[in-house]
């Protein structure tokens, strides 16, 4: 039996009410931020430091990493290795950091939506030294995944990957939409392609930081306790599903993001 295909649908779609009013919210808390910004040298190591942290070993950890938080902290902040630890997930972790330092420089320079080599640099950071047939390549191989509903849906097929790809990109370079909806939506569309043989994930998630670091926003972090939520949510809008619970998701996270920085900004919090 032919098994569904999941389609990357990147159609308009508008938010529901409750939706747009987060996004009110999350404008109204950005407005706030810049009106504290700029940050000093000390705030913005802290942050950096943290978000770091936070989102290499949540990332990793959706993944399958079983590396704790305090193992993540450890080999980021002292390069220590963990006893009993596989190579590759100290690779991952890393690769992560430097994957995010990327992004950052991205977002530094500007210029507008990434480019194609701008994201396959970013997958070949993650996966460096843990796969390097595959690092910055797209897949030449099918994919499928099995599913909440016991369903196995396949990925878009390899020889449609590059196609796909320049339509995402050209999506990408496209206006409207609120910035959050669009980093989101990103996120989305780049999995249901899964133009990777592995790491689709964290490319993604960096993506969407990219997209809301250009906005103004801080990094949205999904946390490794969401995963169920945030994989049914995934399945849900994947195939022109439903997208609502996703977008809530990601907007939910950026809002946790920006109470940190205004704290840390407004109060002088400092995080060690």
């Amino acid at each position: 039996m032919t098994q569904p295909t999941i389609l990357c649908d990147l159609s308009p779609h508008r938010p529901d009410p409750r939706t747009l009013l987060l996004y009110d919210r999350l404008d109204g808390r950005r407005r706030e931020l810049d009106g504290l910004r700029p940050l000093a040298p000390d705030q913005a190591a802290d942050l950096k430091r943290l978000y770091d942290l936070d989102l290499t070993y949540n990332s990793n950890a959706i993944e399958g990493s079983t590396l704790t938080y305090a193992e993540t902290r450890v080999i980021l902040e002292q390069g220590i290795t963990v006893a009993g630890k596989p190579l590759r997930e100290h690779l991952e972790v890393i690769n992560h950091k430097e994957a995010i330092d990327f992004i950052e420089e991205l977002a530094a320079r500007g210029g507008g939506p990434m480019r194609e080599s701008d994201l396959l640099s970013v997958h070949s950071l993650i996966l460096r030294g843990i796969d390097p047939k595959n690092a910055g390549r797209y897949r030449t191989v099918p994919v499928g995944v099995r599913q909440g509903d016991g369903e196995i849906r396949h990925f878009c097929d390899p020889l449609q990957v590059p196609l796909a790809m320049r339509a995402f990109l050209d999506w990408l370079g496209e206006n409207g939409n609120h910035p959050v909806q669009k980093a989101s939506e990103a996120h989305l569309h780049l999995v249901s392609i899964h133009p990777f043989i592995d790491g689709n994930g964290r490319t993604a998630r960096l993506l969407m930081n990219l997209m809301l670091i250009q906005a103004g926003f801080p990094p949205a972090v999904v946390l490794v306790k969401r995963r169920l939520h945030y994989i049914e949510a995934l399945e849900s809008a994947q195939g022109g599903g439903e997208r609502g619970p996703f977008l809530a998701l990601i907007g939910a996270a950026l809002d946790d993001s920006l109470t940190l920085y205004l704290d840390a900004l407004g109060r002088g919090t400092r995080y060690l």
